[in-house]
C-alpha cells in the first residue's frame, strides 16, 4: 500500500500556525505582567475600551497583532487546503512558493506591527500578502470551477 502524498503547501500552513502560537506567547509575556502590575486582572468590571485606554501601546500592539492573525490568515488556511486537495497532494511549485511568500509577508507584518507599528510599512506588507492570497485564490478557482 502506498502512502498518500503530502503537499508541500502544508509546510507554510503549519509555519503560520506556529507563528500564531509564538505571537500568543509574546502577547502573554507582556500583557500578564502589565495586568498584574496595575491590578487590572482582579477587576472584572473594566470594559475593553477602559482596558485599552490604560494599556501602553507597545503592549496593545501585541494583542492587536495576535487578533489580526485570526482574520485574513484564515482565508490562507482554507485556500491552501483547497489547493492541496484539488491537486491530490501533488506539489505545484508556484503554489508552494506563494504559500511561503504569504507566510513571510505575514511574519514581517507582525514584526513591524509589534515593534515600531510603522503604518505605511504595515500597509505595504498587508497589501503584498493580500495580493499573494488573491493570486492563490485565483489559482484555486481555476482548479475547482
Amino acid at each position: 500500500m502506498s502512502s498518500p502524498q503530502i503537499s508541500g503547501l502544508l509546510g507554510p500552513v503549519v509555519a503560520l500556525n506556529a507563528w500564531t502560537f509564538a505571537m500568543e506567547v509574546w502577547m502573554y509575556a507582556v500583557r500578564i505582567p502589565f495586568l498584574e502590575k496595575h491590578r487590572i486582572a482582579a477587576d472584572n468590571t473594566i470594559t475593553k475600551s477602559q482596558l485599552d485606554a490604560k494599556t501602553p501601546t507597545s503592549v496593545r500592539w501585541k494583542v492587536d497583532n495576535f487578533n489580526h492573525l485570526f482574520e485574513q490568515p484564515t482565508q490562507f488556511y482554507a485556500i491552501s487546503l483547497v489547493l492541496a486537495f484539488a491537486r491530490h497532494g501533488k506539489n505545484e511549485k508556484l503554489d508552494v512558493y506563494l504559500g511561503w511568500a504569504y507566510v513571510g509577508a505575514r511574519i514581517l507584518h507582525s514584526l513591524v506591527h509589534v515593534t515600531t507599528n510603522n503604518v505605511m510599512r504595515r500597509f505595504f506588507l498587508f497589501a503584498l500578502s493580500s495580493g499573494i492570497l488573491a493570486t492563490m485564490t485565483g489559482r484555486a478557482a481555476l482548479l475547482v470551477f
